[in-house]
């Protein structure tokens, strides 16, 4: 069975939509612990809102299209969500690997609001292709604050760790 260009896009978005949910699983509860890192927590905390709207925005396109939000597909990309920040929680190095994953999450969603900005455009739907494209520029964003930040936010976790590992950790 051949797949349309539409329903492609289609799947693309419900797809779109779980990964959203995850992301701002994921990041609400690193957000939440990071007690002594204040730039990370901030804007991991406001991108985390930003996610939100993203999912409210990707849904508005899944429905334009005629089509639902899976609900199983986002319970477990929500439970996927839980237990990626719990696994990171629990590690000596939690900063470091929480900005770690988030970059590698963040460029995840670069490659696919890409796919669907090009899926859209194809599919003749230039309004969801220009939401898709305002949610790639601020995945960009993110992407591009954490690897500008990385060194530095490294850098604090090594000074603090030999002397105050609890302070460096989170």
């Amino acid at each position: 069975m051949s797949t349309s260009t539409r329903e492609r896009l289609l799947k693309w978005l419900q797809d779109a939509y779980a990964m959203e949910q995850q992301s701002e699983t994921m990041m609400s509860a690193l957000g939440k612990r990071l007690e002594h890192y204040t730039s990370l927590r901030n804007r991991v905390l406001g991108h985390a809102a930003e996610t939100r709207q993203q999912a409210d925005e990707v849904r508005g396109c899944i429905e334009r299209l005629g089509g639902a939000v899976p609900a199983a597909q986002g319970m477990a990309a929500t439970a996927i969500g839980s237990m990626q920040a719990l696994g990171t929680a629990l590690m000596s190095d939690e900063v470091v690997k929480g900005i770690g994953a988030g970059y590698a999450f963040e460029y995840l969603e670069v490659a696919t609001y890409r796919a669907l900005v090009i899926a859209a455009e194809a599919a003749g739907e230039s309004d969801i292709a220009e939401v898709c494209n305002r949610i790639l520029q601020q995945e960009l964003a993110m992407a591009e604050w954490l690897r500008a930040n990385h060194e530095g936010i490294v850098q604090e976790f090594l000074q603090r760790e030999p002397n105050a590992p609890e302070l460096a950790r989170r």
